[in-house]
């Protein structure tokens, strides 16, 4: 097994390959005067089962584009060099969201990242937490594997609540309900009691969308509002609003990609979240340091993606790894 990470990867691609017990392949990557750039591998990768880490977000050096052109390339240069097997694991997969049309003649940039990907012979895209799992396994025609994040979250918050205190998981949109649902029952096994459920209606009104009524009871217990993404935290503010003003005791956010857009800072300053638990697929860079950022804690993702990745290597299913 060889395993690359590309770009601000690297981070999370070093505890990725540390708990598989591996050294991270070497590879160059070379920028132009004009723009243009290229990477290349250094490790010899002929006949050889090959994994590439990258993260699809902007940051200050690159834009959601530009790694995507360069693991594109890189996929290729990989293939033309002999791998015999080249996986793409996407700890955030970009455009995952635009999965359907909602407007006469909108793309489908989900289905067309996974054409470019597959264009170039790669045998297995794994990614964690998209926002729908079955609209990007659709999308593919080639092997992909959706490995979500609740694993790793039902630890994170088990291993923070007092013996017997009562929770509620709550899905801020009715699209995530069955994403709620997961961490319902993983929570549920690993604290041996029922933990309950909600979820946030969704309306519409002039043309914009707001969050509805709770359906559910969060009165008297800790309720955990999960999402796939935080962006600009403003449904996760008005569903923490919701959940405080029905009775919760507190309230805890569970997000696996942590992208903080303009207004996060502001949106999240008074949001009623006693803390707000991200994965390390995204770092939280555009964070100000103060309440917010004091209250965010970041749960890495990397034993989750290594087991994904050694199951792969031998032929294994990633059905059980949400449990």
């Amino acid at each position: 097994m060889t395993l690359f990470a590309l770009d601000a990867t690297r981070s999370l691609g070093l505890r990725v390959a540390a708990a598989l017990g591996l050294t991270l392949a070497a590879h160059e990557a070379r920028d132009f005067e004009d723009g243009e750039h290229k990477l290349r591998p250094i490790h010899l990768v002929a006949d050889r089962d090959v994994y590439v880490l990258q993260s699809l977000y902007a940051d200050a050096e690159h834009s959601v584009n530009d790694k995507l052109v360069r693991l594109l390339f890189f996929l290729g240069a990989l293939r033309d060099a002999g791998a015999a097997r080249v996986t793409a694991v996407l700890p955030y997969l970009a455009y995952a969201r635009k999965d359907a049309r909602t407007q006469p003649n909108d793309p489908l940039s989900s289905r067309y990242v996974a054409q470019m990907i597959e264009a170039l012979g790669v045998g297995c895209t794994v990614a964690v937490e998209v926002h729908n799992p079955a609209a990007f396994q659709n999308a593919f025609r080639s092997r992909a594997e959706h490995v979500p994040a609740t694993a790793v979250f039902a630890d994170a918050i088990a291993a923070g609540l007092t013996p017997g205190e009562p929770i509620t998981v709550v899905s801020p949109d009715p699209g995530g309900f069955k994403r709620a649902d997961q961490l319902r029952a993983a929570l549920t096994k690993r604290l041996g009691r029922e933990v309950e459920l909600a979820f946030m209606e969704k309306r519409r009104a002039l043309g914009k969308l707001s969050v509805g009524r709770l359906v559910g009871d969060v009165a008297g217990t800790t309720a955990v509002i999960v999402d796939d993404i935080v962006a600009s935290g403003s449904t996760l503010a008005a569903a923490a609003a919701e959940c405080q003003s029905q009775g919760a005791r507190q309230v805890i956010a569970a997000a696996a990609h942590g992208l903080f857009v303009p207004p996060a800072n502001r949106v999240l300053a008074d949001a009623a979240i006693a803390r707000m638990l991200v994965s390390d697929s995204v770092p939280p860079y555009r964070l100000a340091a103060g309440s917010v950022r004091d209250r965010v804690e970041i749960v890495s993702i990397a034993p989750l993606i290594a087991q994904a990745v050694d199951r792969l290597h031998r032929g294994a299913s990633l059905a059980d790894l949400s449990a």
